[in-house]
């Protein structure tokens, strides 16, 4: 098995990438003294004490303090991956009755009058974003969220804004507002309905403008908390709505490496890259669209399929993939979650730049 396998296998199993890299020194070594190991795998000696602990409790390590010096001993991998399967067979009354409880459960829809309420639930989609949120917003109710969208930015998330009731603002001006507040901008004159959405499509609201105006009026807004309904809600925001008007604003590409648990927000920061003139390499891991099978690719990003940044590159609205091209010479396109265009479904994906 390849080692980028194997250490997305055991990712997979909840190590990180430190503990990871002291459990694959500690097979190498079988037994040793914490600083051969911290000198091996590159991680602290002070770390690699803490990490030891971490991994007996996974039944994956012995930590032999009772003698001078204190060593470690990996525990053979039959044993440890019968460990490992005997908790997983434990879990399995307490999934199978949560799995029970969640197929009774139903969507969410629910129908808000209120412009305060309104309000509070976008803040509440935005504050729980740590990924990604998409706001189609007029611009009077943008400046009601800036607080929101900076912290939610400072978390790392992608913000994506469409700003409508306002004209078309100079870049510097632009620059001003939404340095550290969003990544991509476009503004359109016209006040038009609003649209948030967050984190994978799992949490929305829909709206008519006059509502976020005043109270004084019978229209209405639905908050959602279904995946396809929710998706469909993304889908009219860049479909219907983003190519409208301007695109005023980019920010920065994040600096790099970065990893990435979705497409999206890997696909724009490897075009803000782009943009800025480097190139970068790929690791992916994920299945295949078509049988299912797992598989982890790395490749030099040779071509972006986006609607999110001007020139668009999309062939229908919701695309969003890279193009790898494995040093074996082999190309595959990598989607999101729900791709069935694209050669894989990315689980993770980690941008670096071509050296």
């Amino acid at each position: 098995m390849k080692e980028a396998t194997l250490r997305s296998q055991l990712a997979a199993f909840g190590l990180s990438e430190k503990e990871i890299d002291t459990y694959l020194t500690l097979l190498e070594l079988g037994e040793a003294k914490t600083s051969a190991i911290a000198d091996d795998s590159g991680v602290s000696q002070r770390y690699v004490y803490q990490i030891a602990e971490d991994l007996e409790e996974r039944g994956l390590a012995i930590v032999k303090d009772h003698a001078t010096p204190t060593t470690i001993a990996a525990v053979p991998p039959e044993r440890a991956v019968e460990g490992l399967v005997s908790r997983l067979r434990s879990l399995q009354p307490g999934l199978k009755s949560r799995f029970t409880e969640a197929a009774t459960q139903t969507a969410s829809f629910n129908v808000i009058k209120s412009r305060q309420t309104v309000l509070k639930e976008i803040r509440r989609i935005v504050d729980s974003a740590n990924e990604e949120a998409f706001l189609a917003l007029p611009h009077y109710a943008v400046e009601k969220l800036e607080e929101d969208l900076e912290a939610a930015f400072d978390r790392d998330a992608m913000i994506v804004l469409h700003e409508g009731a306002i004209d078309p603002q100079s870049p510097e001006v632009a620059e001003r507002r939404f340095d550290g507040l969003a990544h991509v901008v476009r503004q359109w004159h016209h006040d038009m309905p609003f649209v948030v959405t967050a984190e994978g499509s799992s949490s929305g609201i829909v709206g008519e403008r006059r509502l976020l105006r005043s109270d004084d009026n019978d229209r209405e807004a639905v908050a959602v908390s279904e995946s396809q309904v929710v998706g469909s809600m993304f889908g009219a925001f860049q479909g219907g709505f983003w190519a409208a008007g301007e695109e005023v604003y980019t920010g920065d590409p994040a600096s790099l490496p970065a990893t990435y648990t979705m497409t999206r927000p890997a696909v724009l920061n490897a075009v803000l890259a782009q943009l800025g003139g480097r190139m970068l390499r790929a690791e992916v891991s994920g299945y295949t669209t078509d049988t299912e099978e797992p598989r982890t690719v790395t490749g030099r990003i040779v071509e972006i399929r986006q609607g999110l940044v001007e020139p668009f590159t999309n062939s229908f609205p919701v695309e969003n993939s890279l193009t790898l091209e494995t040093d074996d010479g082999e190309r595959l396109t990598v989607g999101g979650a729900g791709a069935f265009v694209e050669d894989l479904r990315a689980n993770e994906t980690t941008l670096r730049p071509v050296e």
